[in-house]
């Protein structure tokens, strides 16, 4: 999937944590993280610190990578 926007983000986020049959809470403990931070990462507020985004992406499993439009579009014919 493409994550081009906070709302790929958080729909992503929300996805998993639900197959992972977690909570809000249980997620953010998981991550380390505060609820009400885990709570706006779901709900998409834009002003996150990255780095914590990158943090809670890796603790759920989730791979991101960043490929060059031109090396994306290649691939993709």
């Amino acid at each position: 999937m493409k994550l081009n926007s906070v709302e790929a983000i958080s729909t992503t986020i929300k996805k998993r944590r639900i197959q992972l049959e977690l909570t809000q809470a249980e997620t953010a403990a998981l991550c380390n993280v505060g609820n009400r931070f885990f709570s706006e990462l779901e709900n998409g507020k834009e002003t996150l610190q990255i780095g914590k985004v990158l943090h809670c992406l890796e603790m759920l499993g989730i791979n991101v990578y960043a490929v060059n439009r031109e090396d994306d579009s290649r691939e993709n014919k």
